[in-house]
């Protein structure tokens, strides 16, 4: 099996839509929104935030991605993914901290995430990785437009 050093850490691009949401269809557990994901979403997403998402690449195949937008204030990991093939090489930890350097040159100085509480191995990632469980607050939702379904990856 290939190291990391082969692996290419880089800023995401729209360029990039086709080969990230494959692999998103292949992590289990994964829910995929009908709009935000789209090709339409997800250029939106990268035209708000333009340096802060990240891919890695390895043999012109994505095997990670991290989606990563900011509101001025606090940075948003979303669909945080390595392909189970390459997982346990540090790949996802590389992503990560390229992201929040990305975050950093814009001024940002927290970022936050939600990991599903039925997703045990990425709950076991964070927090091996030293981010902090949040135990002192509740994260709400309010739906704006009821045709952005989620579907979860079996």
């Amino acid at each position: 099996m290939a190291g990391t050093t082969d692996v290419l850490v880089r800023e995401m691009t729209l360029e990039d839509y086709d080969k990230v949401y494959d692999l998103w269809l292949k992590i289990q557990g994964f829910g995929i929104r009908s709009l935000d994901d789209s090709r339409e979403g997800v250029e939106r997403f990268l035209k708000r935030n333009p340096t802060t998402s990240v891919v890695a690449e390895q043999n012109d195949r994505i095997v990670g991605a991290i989606l990563c937008g900011h509101d001025g204030r606090t940075g948003f990991f979303y669909h945080v993914c390595v392909a189970k093939d390459c997982r346990n090489r540090g790949i996802g930890h590389r992503m990560a901290h390229f992201a929040m350097r990305a975050l950093q040159a814009e001024g940002i100085n927290k970022v936050g995430l939600v990991a599903f509480k039925t997703n045990k191995m990425g709950n076991e990632f964070w927090h091996k990785v030293g981010w902090t469980e949040r135990e002192d607050m509740n994260y709400y939702d309010f739906v704006l437009n009821d045709e952005n379904i989620t579907n979860f990856i079996r």
